[in-house]
């Protein structure tokens, strides 16, 4: 699980909140209602899918991805109480796994490297934006997996392909 700042960037008036200066913080550290929850799924080979979250519930953990999972699969996750939730009443297997370093001895294979990586890259990718509307997330999220999946082979008619829905990556679910 991602979280990102809520931006409202590029909106000049009716904002819900005092503007910040130069993307600034929030006003809490930690979770709160300003940070945008962006669930992130990905296999062993790279196959990925990823949401933005109306809230950080199990709910909406299960809306996006409800047709993704199933009980074939083993799921790997930090512990938020709503993912291990959203596990148990899917019937997945769940590993919760400690922090990074202290591996876990009853499935030491079992790690979120690959996770973890994915988010490092797409945060680094984000920057060059200087900041990212909320309502505009999805689309900068389908960007990068597209990238991510066609790696060297990101020509713009493999790009145009893929916003056709015909790309060789997984679509997010929405």
């Amino acid at each position: 699980m991602k979280q990102t700042l809520e931006s409202f960037k590029g909106k000049r008036s009716g904002l819900p909140r005092k503007s910040r200066k130069r993307g600034g913080t929030s006003a809490k550290s930690g979770l709160s209602r300003e940070q945008i929850p962006v669930i992130v799924v990905r296999d062993r080979r790279g196959a990925t899918t990823d949401a933005v979250l109306p809230k950080l519930d199990r709910a909406s953990i299960a809306a996006a991805l409800g047709s993704v999972m199933t009980t074939a699969n083993t799921f790997c996750c930090d512990g938020g109480g709503a993912i291990v939730t959203f596990a148990r009443r899917a019937g997945i297997v769940a590993h919760v796994l400690p922090r990074p370093g202290k591996p876990n001895p009853i499935a030491s294979d079992f790690h979120l490297n690959n996770v973890n990586a994915y988010h490092g890259r797409l945060k680094e990718w984000l920057r060059r934006f200087h900041g990212v509307a909320t309502k505009n997330l999805p689309n900068y999220l389908d960007w990068r997996r597209a990238l991510e999946a066609l790696g060297q082979n990101a020509a713009p008619a493999a790009m145009i392909l893929g916003a056709m829905g015909l790309g060789p990556y997984q679509q997010a679910t929405r």
